[in-house]
């Protein structure tokens, strides 16, 4: 069993960093991809960032530039550095993690197999 648990959400006004992790727990293996994962307000879950296992990464449009996503194999926590932060980014975030590759619409949020609790993050004009 493989559990997730997100840390680091908060408040921030507009141009303003913050950084989420995602520490996971339990015996993953060494092949699978995450991705974070937001829900805005009134809004459906949608993929900003992902990584695979062979460290290829990719970003939502939205936040290309402003966001990276990295992962830490040895203490196997997955991390997004958020900056120039926008209004528009509130929401609340998500890790979740895939068995071999991401799934293949991402980022479309379905077909995850295992997901984070989730942390808010607000960002003010």
């Amino acid at each position: 069993q493989v559990q997730l648990v997100e840390s680091g959400g908060g408040s921030v006004q507009a141009g303003g960093s913050l950084k989420l992790s995602c520490k996971v727990f339990g015996n993953t293996g060494w092949n699978y991809c995450m991705s974070w994962i937001r829900q805005p307000p009134g809004k459906g879950r949608e993929g900003v960032a992902k990584i695979e296992s062979d460290g290829s990464t990719a970003y939502a449009d939205s936040v290309k530039g402003r966001f990276t996503i990295s992962k830490d194999n040895a203490e196997i926590t997955l991390n997004l550095q958020m900056n120039s932060l926008k209004p528009e980014d509130t929401g609340i975030y998500y890790c979740a993690l895939d068995w071999g590759r991401c799934p293949g619409d991402w980022p479309r949020a379905a077909g995850f197999d295992y997901w984070g609790q989730g942390t808010q993050v607000t960002v003010s004009s």
